[in-house]
């Protein structure tokens, strides 16, 4: 573990790094928005509106990413389809959880808590990528 975050402080992976941050910069945006477009505009509960606006966010993740940070991959767009949502899912349940903890134990407001699940979030996506879905195969 210790060599793959070195490896990511060098060359490509500190690239990448760099490059996933606005990746994750346009899907928290799209994520944010829808947000606060379903709990200010429908008055939509937290739970539901996290869940909506994650999935759509998870899809503009996926195609900004791979644009622009995982574009040399080789993995089959079914799999790494199916691969990115399903980590996604891992997220989400991240993201509720902290949401609820956020929310209704610590009170903090929605929006602020969204903000900072989010930013939580965002290290578990760039890393089970990078570990998992985006691995190089050692010939």
């Amino acid at each position: 573990m210790k060599n793959f975050f070195m490896k990511i402080l060098h060359n490509k992976g500190l690239g990448q790094l760099i490059s996933y941050f606005f990746v994750g910069l346009g899907a928290t945006i799209v994520e944010w928005v829808v947000f606060a477009l379903l709990t200010n505009t429908i008055a939509l509960h937290y739970a539901p509106a996290t869940a909506i606006a994650f999935i759509l966010s998870t899809f503009a993740n996926w195609a900004l990413g791979r644009l622009l940070t995982f574009k040399d991959t080789d993995v089959p767009l079914l799999k790494e389809l199916l691969s990115i949502y399903l980590a996604s899912v891992v997220g989400l349940l991240f993201n509720l959880a902290l949401m609820y903890l956020f929310v209704d134990r610590l009170a903090i407001p929605e929006m602020i808590s969204k903000m900072l699940a989010t930013c939580i979030v965002f290290f578990w996506n760039f890393f089970i990528r990078k570990l998992v879905i985006y691995r190089r195969k050692k010939n």
